[in-house]
């Protein structure tokens, strides 16, 4: 395995002279003619010139703008314990405003990146920010499944371009709270398929599931793909990462891991070619660890989290976010992603 830091906050434009990036990370990538395209975070926060007071973005509906809401640091209902997130018992804000924006290379490494931002926040749902892009090219057109969070919780949504510069809104497919929405990249015995995450149950656990759609909007016939495995280091959370890509043997999902001390690796899982409810091969260890410095250290050290993997070949490049702050690649075979799995008949033994 090689891998590469690629893009780092430094090199992001911020999108308005008050704000700064603190982050450019968890990009969805695909090609289009001949080009690398990856669809990256950035999260940006209003420059903090009061010491006595956090500032939060959001996107104000009414005014059709970015607002910022001050939060005194002693104020007593707010909860500040976590950098990513201010908690409160009538409404949660994020530190932070995450939108989309685009860069191009021509070998997959070397990236130039627009000045300004591709996808913004432009409604309710979205308020708090865009987040975790996802592409899937099927027949002339991209889909892009993301997160979205907003007053109405976290939702998966849906994108469609056929060129990069236009894009049409789809709306909600996925309700709250549910993240880490990806589509397959094609029909599967006359269905869509997508895995999703329901994120918050006082019953249910953190498992991938897999749902079916006759037309990409109306989803139903869900399962749990894949679940928790408490004698395993993917233990306490999961979600799909990257666009599914088809080989010989099936159907490669990576798919991300979280542990109890919100540390996060990569994993891979083989599923049937023609049934992708049915799990085959797991990892048997983490394929990816954070554990170069730009893993480990940043804005929220010790995550490598991927939304998509380019297949040249034999050779797989998974794109990823390395601690919620820049951008790396890792470049690995196929031989070496199939030796990390197990079959999972023998891991119930």
């Amino acid at each position: 395995m090689r891998k590469k830091l690629l893009i780092n906050k430094e090199q992001i434009v911020p999108s308005r002279p008050d704000f700064e990036v603190i982050g450019a990370f968890n990009p969805g990538c695909t090609t289009m003619n001949g080009e690398t395209i990856l669809l990256i975070r950035v999260a940006e926060r209003p420059i903090q010139t009061n010491q006595d007071a956090y500032l939060v973005p959001f996107y104000d509906t009414k005014s059709d703008a970015v607002l910022v809401k001050s939060i005194p640091k002693n104020h007593p209902d707010f909860d500040f314990s976590d950098k990513r997130v201010i908690k409160n018992h009538e409404q949660n804000y994020l530190t932070s405003l995450s939108h989309f924006r685009l860069a191009r290379s021509n070998d997959g490494e070397t990236f130039t990146i627009d000045a300004k931002p591709t996808i913004f926040p432009e409604n309710e749902v979205e308020a708090f920010g865009i987040e975790d892009a996802r592409i899937t090219k099927m027949d002339d057109a991209f889909y892009i499944t993301y997160t979205a969070i907003g007053i109405y919780g976290i939702n998966g949504c849906l994108i469609r371009t056929t060129d990069f510069v236009t894009f049409e809104r789809l709306g909600i497919i996925f309700t709250s709270d549910n993240k880490d929405v990806v589509l397959f990249p094609h029909k599967i015995g006359g269905h869509y398929h997508a895995f999703h995450r329901p994120s918050h149950s006082e019953y249910g656990k953190l498992d991938i599931w897999l749902a079916k759609s006759p037309d990409l909007t109306h989803w139903g016939q869900h399962t749990v793909l894949l679940e928790r495995r408490p004698d395993h280091f993917d233990n306490h959370r999961l979600g799909a990462s990257a666009v599914p890509f088809l080989t010989d043997r099936g159907w490669i999902e990576i798919y991300h891991t979280g542990d109890i001390k919100d540390e996060y690796a990569l994993a891979a899982v083989l599923l049937d070619k023609d049934d992708p409810s049915k799990v085959m091969m797991r990892s048997k260890c983490p394929l990816i660890l954070p554990e170069e410095h730009y893993e480990t250290d940043g804005f929220f050290g010790k995550i490598v989290f991927s939304c998509g993997a380019i297949v040249d070949q034999d050779d797989v490049s998974i794109y990823y976010g390395a601690s919620d702050e820049s951008i790396a690649v890792a470049t690995i075979t196929l031989d070496e992603l199939f030796s990390n799995l197990e079959d999972e008949e023998m891991m119930r033994v």
